[in-house]
């Protein structure tokens, strides 16, 4: 599968004076980050986002629009998908405002009322003028376009029924609610950015007569037990602390990074188009190698030799179970955030599922770790689901970086 094409917006509006490019310019990244907010908002609202539908897609739709309205001004870096002449005096926060409002209208049409006060109440703050309409302009259209490309992009096409297997290593839906495989043709969603959803496929898990397999599957029947003896407190507070949407924390994290920087708005925009870009495509790429291996969970190999076996999770996704979600996701992330900042950075993060508990790092490889590592404290991911991840997420973050958004 190969990416969708770039188009071509020609808008015939006069130059404004070099004073409104300056002020354009030095905008701030606040709006990327306020309606980075919002989706969160929209994402974690219970019925708003569809279930067969990832969110990770959303969070590349509105980015990449957002993106590509305000580098048609800022004309910094290439475009993603939508190449706009716009005249640099427009309004870089009116084309932010409009391109996200535009596509999460789009994206989420029942929350239109409530995505239209915020917008009103963004817009106001931008003053009355041809910039402010340039800028509306630029961004609505973009968003449109983008809309309209992405919609025929497979992610709405119905999965046939799931049939497991019936072997050893085959995929199984898990007790104890032992939920109906989801996603299980994400894999075949065009890319955002990669060549195809196999680009950077990992190899088969090992054998289950390895030593690997052996040695990954002892530690999280030890580790990932809902009666675990031998997890620390620590680790059980990781397992629970990471449980939510890996990609929530990673774009909480990149709000918290941009803001300390004072990243400016062309950054920021780029920062987070960067970012999602590669989440939603590192999602398409995991999934398309889970439901092509279609190997085990642990919970289903280890009640083989001790039935009452249960996760600290509790439940287990209700996917296969190599690569791990958390780990792929969270190393692309890393990556991308490294990139724009460096790895070393100082940041802590908060959980929906742990609140009032906070985690606090020094670098993004240590978010990464512990992230990776929960999955196993949780007993729903091994060691070999985690570092086929790393890697993977890893290469797709890597491939994005090289090949979208380049400077100009």
């Amino acid at each position: 599968m190969k990416r969708l094409a770039l188009t071509t917006v020609v808008f015939a509006l006069a130059l404004p004076a070099a004073g409104a490019l300056a002020g354009s310019r030095a905008s701030s990244g606040a709006p990327v980050i306020h309606w980075n907010q919002t989706l969160l908002s929209i994402v974690n609202t219970p019925g708003a986002q569809p279930a067969n539908i990832q969110p990770t897609r959303s969070f590349a739709i509105l980015h990449a629009a957002i993106y590509d309205a305000v580098n048609a001004i800022d004309r910094s870096h290439e475009p993603y998908l939508i190449s706009v002449r716009a005249p640099r005096g427009a309004s870089e926060t009116a084309a932010a405002d409009a391109a996200a409002h535009t596509a999460l209208v789009g994206l989420y049409p029942a929350q239109q009322n409530a995505l239209d006060a915020d917008y009103a109440t963004e817009l106001a703050t931008v003053p009355d003028g041809p910039a402010k309409d340039q800028g509306v302009r630029i961004g609505e259209t973009v968003a449109h376009d983008l809309l309209a490309i992405r919609a025929g992009d497979g992610s709405n096409v119905p999965a046939p029924p799931f049939v497991p297997g019936t072997n050893p290593g085959d995929y199984q839906p898990t007790p104890p609610n032992f939920p109906t495989p989801v996603f299980t043709t994400w894999g075949q969603v065009t890319p955002f950015v990669l060549d195809s959803a196999d680009q950077f496929r990992p190899a088969p898990p090992p054998a289950l007569t390895s030593p690997e397999w052996t040695a990954a599957l002892a530690e999280v029947q030890s580790l990932g037990s809902a009666t675990s003896t031998t997890r620390t407190a620590d680790q059980t507070e990781i397992g629970k602390f990471w449980m939510p949407p890996i990609q929530n924390f990673w774009n909480q994290i990149a709000e918290t990074v941009a803001s300390a920087h004072h990243s400016d708005l062309p950054t920021t925009a780029r920062l987070f188009a960067s970012l999602d870009l590669s989440l939603a495509d590192g999602t398409i790429a995991f999934y398309d190698a889970k439901y092509t291996y279609r190997f085990w969970r642990p919970v289903t190999a280890i009640r083989l030799v001790d039935p009452t076996w249960l996760p600290l999770a509790g439940n287990t996704p209700p996917d296969p179970s190599y690569p791990g979600a958390h780990s792929t996701l969270s190393a692309a992330a890393a990556a991308v955030l490294a990139s724009f900042y460096g790895a070393k950075q100082h940041f802590s993060v908060t959980s929906p599922a742990l609140p009032g508990v906070t985690r606090s790092f020094t670098s993004f490889s240590g978010a990464v770790d512990e992230a990776g590592l929960s999955r196993i404290y949780a007993g729903v991911h091994t060691r070999l689901d985690h570092e086929a991840g790393l890697k993977l997420g890893t290469a797709v973050a890597r491939f994005v970086l090289r090949n979208a958004l380049s400077r100009r």
